[in-house]
């Protein structure tokens, strides 16, 4: 796209640096930002990314330009950024981070007061129109800015969560070189557990590879350090941390989808008869569990805008996604990084079981296939030939196609973003049939790219 507007997603801005996003588009985009939500008080955070800094000034004087006052809370997560945004007399808060993305990428998440998101459907696209639409060049020098902390509040805040006494539990702890450490070195003399650190140190080189623990290849440092150490558990982050990863006592990975359902449990034991909002690439497990725990379980659209507002419609105490990504009511309905894993201590200790007896039922009541990633050439034509391949079953098209027989269920949807189509299959208690599923489909999708 002209302007290297591309980088307009739909939930946020996401591109490669300079080509797709750079200094001048994020001095237009904090103008167009001040025009379209007339803020007086706006946060920015940043991610350790080499780009982040500059993108972050650029952003700043676009907004001071228009009257706009301008908050630096630094080197900072997005949970940082969304909690900052609520508190009393911030209308916005943004964060310039690529997350997971590879090392030449950066990009931004958006919020109003409140913490609610700014996405496709509320404001978005307005600002990709007014962004595109100047010629407004960043200025040089340094733009001005109040400095703000807010990560003591926000460290209160996690302590809540926690309780002292029992077990000590010791947790290996990996930020992957992201921005999760200088929270965690704030949080730690709160907590009731010991921490072994990992790839610790904020690194916009990433020497230790990109921040992403959804790839097997970067899950061996948490893995081993989790049995070289006799850990309890370990945690692992993508870059700005909104997302965590955990791993049992034996080092192994657990599915995000497990997480869901232990969460789910986890915050209907606080708060019986609450509602409790998915998505729907993984469900009956989730499902299961907060039907027995006496709650309701409510579908969703995958992704955290549509996420967030179901929510706050439902006034739902927990939402979780398959992804790793785990909205709390007490957060404003956000994604947090840190709550899950707090919350799953809390549950070990109170159970005095490992981790692994946690989940170990559910994922043998529920095989899944996790999910993989196949490119195509036309994504709703392949939906559509799957549909009429399945249709003997139970069609839903909430989220892409999910499709649900007695005994195996699957999901396939694609991507926002890319010519891509996305996978999920689980069955009930039967992996064999579930490896069987997975193929047959994966070998149908095969024959139509």
């Amino acid at each position: 796209m002209v302007n290297g507007l591309s980088c307009f997603k739909a939930y946020d801005i996401r591109g490669k640096v300079p080509g797709e996003l750079n200094e001048d588009i994020a001095f237009r985009l904090g103008g167009a930002f001040a025009r379209r939500f007339s803020p007086r008080r706006v946060a920015l955070g940043r991610d350790i990314r080499h780009s982040s800094e500059a993108l972050l000034h650029a952003l700043a004087h676009g907004l001071s330009a228009e009257g706009v006052e301008v908050l630096d809370l630094g080197l900072c997560g997005t949970e940082e950024v969304y909690w900052a945004a609520q508190q009393p007399g911030i209308d916005g808060a943004i964060e310039v981070t690529a997350s997971h993305n590879p090392i030449d990428y950066n990009g931004m998440k958006l919020v109003l007061a409140g913490a609610v998101p700014v996405s496709g459907d509320s404001g978005l696209r307005d600002l990709e129109a007014a962004t595109a639409a100047s010629l407004g060049r960043a200025p040089s020098g340094l733009p001005p800015m109040i400095r703000a902390d807010f990560r003591p509040s926000l460290v209160d805040f996690l302590a809540r969560f926690t309780t002292p006494g029992g077990r000590r539990l010791k947790i290996v702890v990996n930020p992957g070189n992201g921005a999760a450490g200088p929270l965690l070195e704030a949080l730690e003399p709160r907590l009731p557990f010991e921490l072994v650190k990992v790839h610790f140190e904020p690194d916009g080189s990433f020497p230790n590879g990109i921040p992403n623990p959804l790839l097997p290849e970067n899950r061996g440092a948490t893995a081993e350090a989790v049995k070289r150490h006799g850990a309890d558990f370990g945690v692992a982050w993508d870059g700005d941390f909104d997302r965590c990863f955990l791993f049992d006592e034996n080092g192994d990975f657990i599915e995000g989808y497990y997480i869901v359902g232990l969460l789910a449990q986890a915050l209907l034991q606080r708060s019986p008869g609450e509602r409790v909002v998915h998505d729907p690439r993984l469900t009956w497990n989730t499902v299961e569990i907060v039907g027995e725990a006496g709650g309701t379980p409510i579908q969703s659209k995958t992704g955290h805008a549509f996420i967030k507002e179901r929510m706050r419609r439902e006034d739902a105490v927990y939402g979780g996604e398959m992804s790793a990504h785990h909205y709390f009511r007490d957060f404003a309905y956000c994604d947090s990084g840190m709550l899950p894993w707090l919350l799953v201590a809390e549950l070990v200790k109170a159970a005095g079981q490992p981790l692994s007896a946690l989940v170990s039922e559910r994922i043998r009541r529920y095989p899944a296939s996790g999910e993989i990633n196949r490119t195509v050439g036309d994504v709703a034509s392949v939906l559509r030939a799957v549909a009429q391949r399945y249709q003997d079953g139970e069609i839903d098209w909430t989220d892409g196609l999910s499709v649900q027989f007695p005994q195996w269920r699957f999901n396939l949807r694609g991507s926002n973003t890319e010519p891509v189509i996305r996978l999920n299959v689980e069955t009930r208690g039967d992996e064999g049939l579930m490896r069987e599923k997975t193929q047959q489909i994966l070998t149908l999708i095969e024959s139509l790219r």
